[in-house]
């Protein structure tokens, strides 16, 4: 071994025995060495000191006159590393930036993002699909303006199983493509939930011809709290005991301070006069009714709701009515399948998170692989 305080490196130098014979994977028996290969790799740091093995890789000829290398033990899947050092940069970049990483590890960022690249499409390739019938489908930004991805997790085991660009019903049959390819035919998914996206209500109809849709329950609710919202900004122009109520409004009052649920009490008692109070109750009251589990109470609930919405004067709640009858049965079917992407909105939120700290990424190919590494729970084994 060779140590090199001033470069801080240490170098070991590993041989093999003269005479040794060795094993080929796929080819039986043991086979005489024909020449060597030198070959670096780099290895993890010793204390402080970036590591390198120096290898003379045996070439054995074979019984049919073709000479063929035999790989080390150690030696990892990109040129150049060993098996444990890549273990450190996957580890490390499901933490933190492909920059960072390459900053600690004292490798080139490129390399880095390369050998987490090559990682995720063979652990995608060994992935088997054939187990999963129920999907979550959503979209997130990539970059400012509107450009997306398209992801779609498994709901039970809630990890992210392929990712497609854009958010349109093209999106859906890139998804049904990649699923395919890893023995996840669309016709045996059963169940998918989804926002209210025109284009993903006819991606799934054309893409997964048997699957169930479930509107997910938050982004009804969603909706119901921006028809407060929106109630409220109008109504405070000519009622200022509305500004600063924003949040007593929009978060559960079960969580709200005792002045702040004074404050929404306060409101509530003038119901028959202010149209955000009336918002809030329909709210309260759609909340109330995706809490049931009996198919057939809610769907008679709902109705019955949309009627007494559509009879008022709060017009934005109106259109949330309007939008509730339009989608009933997908909302309804929240009742039986409680199926919801509120997990892939946190997934989503560790994507974005990471995006920030790069500072964007302007690669397909580099967003993918971010997403399968910190949402994928791949086996890379």
């Amino acid at each position: 071994a060779d140590f090199d305080l001033a470069a801080k490196t240490l170098t070991i130098r590993v041989d093999f025995i003269a005479g040794s014979r060795f094993a080929l994977a796929g080819v039986e028996g043991q086979h005489p060495v024909h020449d060597t290969v030198a070959k670096r790799y780099r290895h993890l740091n010793f204390f402080q000191h970036e590591c390198f093995l120096e290898v003379r890789v045996p070439r054995v000829k074979l019984p049919d006159g073709s000479v063929r290398q035999v790989d080390p033990p150690w030696a990892g899947k990109l040129s150049g590393f060993t098996l444990l050092f890549e273990a450190l940069v996957l580890l490390l970049c499901q933490q933190m930036t492909f920059a960072a990483a390459a900053r600690l590890v004292g490798v080139s960022r490129h390399r880095v993002a390369a050998l987490c690249e090559r990682y995720v499409e063979l652990a995608l390739a060994q992935t088997d699909l054939s187990a999963v019938r129920e999907l979550a489908i959503d979209e997130t930004s990539r970059a400012r303006g509107h450009d997306y991805i398209t992801l779609a997790a498994d709901a039970t085991e809630r990890r992210v199983i392929a990712v497609a660009e854009g958010r349109g019903a093209d999106s859906i049959a890139q998804l049904t493509t990649e699923l395919q390819s890893r023995h996840c035919p669309a016709e045996q998914i059963t169940s998918v939930s989804i926002d209210m996206s025109p284009a993903f209500i006819r991606g799934c109809a054309e893409h997964l011809p048997n699957a169930r849709v479930t509107f997910d329950k938050f982004h009804v609710i969603g909706h119901a709290n921006a028809a407060v919202d929106r109630m409220r900004r109008i109504e405070q122009r000519s009622d200022k005991s509305l500004k600063g109520m924003r949040w007593s409004l929009l978060k559960n009052r079960a969580s709200l301070k005792p002045e702040a649920a004074a404050d929404l009490d306060a409101l509530i008692a003038r119901m028959a006069t202010v149209r955000t109070a009336r918002a809030w109750v329909y709210k309260e009251q759609l909340r109330e009714i995706l809490a049931r589990k009996q198919i057939n109470v809610a769907r008679d609930m709902l109705k019955h709701w949309c009627t007494c919405v559509m009879r008022s004067k709060v017009e934005p709640m109106k259109e949330v009515a309007a939008m509730v009858r339009r989608h009933l049965e997908g909302i309804v079917a929240w009742a039986q399948t409680r199926q919801t992407n509120g997990f892939l909105e946190a997934l989503n939120g560790l994507f974005q998170s990471a995006k920030r700290r790069a500072r964007g990424f302007t690669r397909f190919t580099t967003i993918r692989t971010v997403i399968f590494l910190i949402a994928g729970k791949l086996d890379f084994a």
